[in-house]
């Protein structure tokens, strides 16, 4: 242990040497009229990926590019750097006799972590790699920090969320994982916008926060003297605007629920929601599989993708079953025969599945598809006709009004989706959401509040419509095999270093 001690105190005192020596080299180039952090503007001709795309025509011609300097060996009079920018990096040959000896004393002064513009003629290294003869290499930004070390990069998991500008550079896969996150919003984006529909914004800060099971985030407001949530839905805007008369509408945003951190829970997300006027969730199922294969087929050039190794197929239709079936499939228990509270309470202690005295028949219901199905639902699944008690803002199903038109769709045993046919009856809704208070009433920190003013809208008239969330992040995560929330969030949430 004192070994190791010692060996650590010595690493520590190599790095403050290190970290010494950069600052100096600042003093000495700000002292000599260079500061680099007075540079202004670089112009880049081109980024590292497309000299390499069009290296035939670029072949002898200058061009410029800007980015990190991650590697460089200096030999005598010739030296040889790698220059990292968003697309990838490039290799550039940096000689005496090309740049000027002044300009080349100042180069092998440069640090790894620098960022430097290049310029020069792009051509062939002997061994065939595309490079840049730097004609000029000027210092952009000088890196006052040292990166991990190259060959083990930054492994560290806590450091990697805490310091995603430092995982950002030194793991391409990480930078990859966001660019194909942003594509797959903008994909989401023309698909919707093809269809029809308009995206609006709707309130962060809400006085009831709605349209979802979820205890929220409070907050006071000084300005009104009033206390505020953050929102945990978009549901209930978007819904009034159906009332207004935008038939069309969805919204992109972050939503927020004050809930534990998991591989796929984090406090705060990206949910999209939209709602369609003249439709229900049948209608929202056609849309959903249609959206899917577009952003897979758009974003990754197939519709079969594989996440943690396991195949799964957007282009064949998607399967459709309903939670009393799904529950019958995996649990062998058919609800259908289960007429009374106590029976569910029954076959509940039966199979050892854990409920509240609060619970209903529907909720035990929903508990045992919890327990039993939801694992097994890898391929593409839309599982349909939830218990009205899980569902306070659901059409009933007319035929069988103890369940309603909803489906959640699941995918890698994960639920990915959620719809309804939407409740526009006025009077059921103010029902429901008296049966909500009642949850409150009894504990149930996740119930709805009743909302007036939505109501109200209701009173003032819905027509039939679909409507459906979409959880953004779960989505990236499969169509990037990335094991855990965190890993498609830019920012996660993370405990204080100091706990």
């Amino acid at each position: 242990m004192a070994e190791q001690q010692k060996q650590q105190k010595k690493q520590e005192q190599d790095i403050n040497q290190l970290l010494k020596v950069r600052r100096e080299k600042l003093a000495d180039l700000q002292a000599n009229g260079k500061d680099p952090f007075q540079i202004m503007k670089y112009d880049a001709t081109h980024h590292s990926q497309e000299i390499k795309d069009n290296f035939e025509e670029l072949e002898g011609k200058v061009v410029s590019v800007a980015g990190r300097m991650m590697s460089k060996r200096v030999m005598g009079k010739a030296s040889f750097c790698n220059v990292q920018d968003l697309q990838g990096g490039i290799q550039s040959y940096v000689a005496r006799d090309s740049i000027g000896e002044e300009e080349y004393k100042a180069f092998k002064k440069m640090d790894i972590g620098d960022i430097v513009g290049i310029e020069g003629e792009a051509f062939k290294t002997k061994t065939g790699e595309i490079s840049i003869h730097a004609s000029k290499v000027t210092l952009l930004s000088k890196s006052l920090q040292i990166l991990p070390e190259k060959f083990h990069g930054l492994t560290n998991t806590d450091l990697r969320y805490r310091q995603r500008y430092v995982d950002l550079i030194m793991n391409p896969d990480v930078k990859d994982t966001f660019i194909k996150r942003s594509k797959i919003i903008s994909s989401i984006r023309r698909y919707l916008d093809g269809q029809g529909f308009m995206e609006v914004e709707t309130p962060m800060l809400v006085s009831n926060a709605g349209g979802a099971a979820a205890r929220p985030f409070e907050t006071h407001f000084n300005a009104l003297s009033e206390d505020f949530k953050l929102r945990i839905s978009l549901e209930l805007y978007l819904k009034r605007l159906i009332v207004g008369g935008m038939e069309r509408v969805y919204e992109i945003g972050r939503v927020f629920r004050n809930e534990g951190l998991d591989t796929r829970h984090n406090p705060e997300f990206t949910l999209m929601e939209l709602y369609q006027a003249y439709t229900d969730y049948h209608g929202m199922m056609d849309l959903t599989e249609n959206l899917y294969r577009h952003v897979a087929q758009e974003v990754l050039g197939t519709t079969t993708i594989t996440y943690n190794g396991i195949e799964m197929d957007l282009g064949k239709p998607f399967e459709r079953i309903t939670m009393l079936d799904a529950v019958k499939k995996y649990a062998g228990v058919d609800f259908n025969e289960i007429h009374t509270l106590e029976e569910a309470r029954a076959v509940a202690k039966e199979h050892h599945v854990e409920y509240e005295e609060r619970h209903k028949k529907g909720d035990i219901l929903s508990l045992f598809f919890e327990e039993f199905a939801e694992e097994h639902l890898i391929q593409p699944t839309f599982v349909m006709d939830h218990p009205i008690e899980i569902s306070p803002l659901t059409k009933k199903k007319p035929e069988n009004p103890e369940y309603t038109e909803r489906f959640e769709f699941f995918m890698n045993g994960w639920e990915m989706a959620n719809a309804y046919s939407e409740l526009n009856d006025p009077i059921d809704q103010r029902e429901r959401f008296q049966a909500q208070e009642e949850l409150l009433a009894q504990g149930d920190e996740e119930a709805n509040h009743t909302d007036e003013d939505f109501l109200n809208a209701l009173m003032i008239g819905m027509p039939p419509t679909g409507g459906i969330g979409f959880g953004i992040d779960r989505m990236v995560m499969l169509l990037t095999d990335s094991p855990a929330i965190r890993d498609v969030l830019l920012f996660p949430t993370m405990k204080p270093i100091d706990k």
